[in-house]
């Protein structure tokens, strides 16, 4: 297990009343950060929700049944929970330092739902998870590596489904790449080869990772197993919300659905746009093209208000209630403080 002292720079500390002064700063930086983040997110939530075809969204919620939403809404709650593993398993890695699991569950939760919606997961994600962590003393090379190490639990995952789903499916993944089905194989084998590499790494512990002067060391091959199940599940939940609504006779296998799942995920990824948007559609337009266009533009569409809208905006409240409980505690101790000076 790597503590603390294991992340800090080489370099000599400062003086007390330096590290003080930084502690100062870094609070500042993360509230101004905060402010600027959450005014983001009501801008990009003002222009999402403007630019929804009322008619589209209407439609697309006639076509589906009340019990694919219910199904899509469930398989959304599991992936969001599987999601608040990733920081649970990653800060047993980077601190000794207790942390109860609702605060966990918040900073993961809240995290992932805003970056999702904004983009730029390492800037979104690490400003939500500063924000929530430096409350409660995690210093910000700690939460750096959190966020670090929760990234690669999602790769980690994305490559086990991936890699498992092209070697052991290749005729449905071929509904896809329209690639030979041994170049998918060859392919699932190569991802799956790459994990376990990272597997062979992390087991003869080669695990110490120095970049510019900061060192962190990465977890041991036992949480790493853990982070492997957690991505996995969390990637199989995700592919489930859009697949349970799908049209009816759509008569795609969840395999083809899976690998399609994944390759437009990576591909929305690399687009660097919010969410993939656009980007994760016309893959999944690509990949399905025995689904009718029309159908599965409307399932696509309640899968982001299921995936994406209806996290993004909990995310938002709960953020909210969390900085204005803050702020009254802050406000009671200085009351009480002020009676106990006032007292003779």
């Amino acid at each position: 297990m790597t503590h603390e002292a294991d992340l800090s720079s080489p370099e000599a500390g400062p003086s007390v009343s330096a590290a003080e002064r930084r502690k100062k700063w870094l609070r500042l930086g993360g509230t101004i950060a905060s402010i600027v983040l959450f005014t983001f997110a009501l801008v990009v939530l003002y222009n999402v929700v403007n630019e929804l075809d009322a008619n589209e969204v209407k439609a697309a919620f006639a076509r589906a049944t009340w019990g694919q939403i219910g199904a899509a809404l469930g398989f959304t709650a599991l992936s969001y929970l599987m999601l608040t593993g990733y920081d649970v398993v990653a800060l047993k890695a980077v601190t000794i330092q207790p942390v109860p699991y609702r605060i966990a569950a918040l900073a993961s939760f809240t995290s992932y739902a805003v970056s999702f919606t904004l983009g730029f997961p390492l800037l979104t994600a690490a400003t939500v998870r500063y924000w929530i962590y430096s409350s409660i003393g995690l210093s910000a090379k700690v939460i750096a590596s959190l966020t670090l190490i929760a990234g690669i639990t999602f790769w980690l995952g994305m490559g086990v489904v991936l890699g498992t789903v092209m070697l052991a499916a290749p005729q449905s993944s071929a509904t896809f790449t329209r690639l030979p089905q041994g170049m998918n194989m060859l392919i699932g084998a190569g991802v799956l080869g790459g994990v376990g590499a990272y597997l062979f790494m992390v087991n003869k512990g080669r695990r110490r990772l120095r970049v510019q002067g900061w060192s962190m060391r990465l977890p041991g091959v036992n949480v790493t197993l853990k982070q492997l199940a957690l991505g996995a599940m969390d990637v199989i939940a995700g592919a489930a919300v859009l697949y349970v609504l799908l049209p009816q006779g759509s008569n795609v296998a969840f395999p083809a659905m899976l690998a399609a799942y994944v390759f437009a995920c990576l591909l929305g990824i690399a687009s660097h746009a919010p969410g993939g948007i656009g980007v994760f559609e016309a893959t999944m337009l690509l990949a399905l093209p025995g689904v009718p266009r029309e159908p599965l533009l409307g399932a696509l569409l309640v899968y982001r208000l299921c995936y994406y809208l209806i996290p993004f905006l909990i995310a938002l409240a709960l953020l909210g209630v969390r900085e204005l409980s803050l702020r009254a505690r802050r406000m009671q101790r200085t009351l009480n403080e002020v009676e106990r000076e006032e007292k003779p």
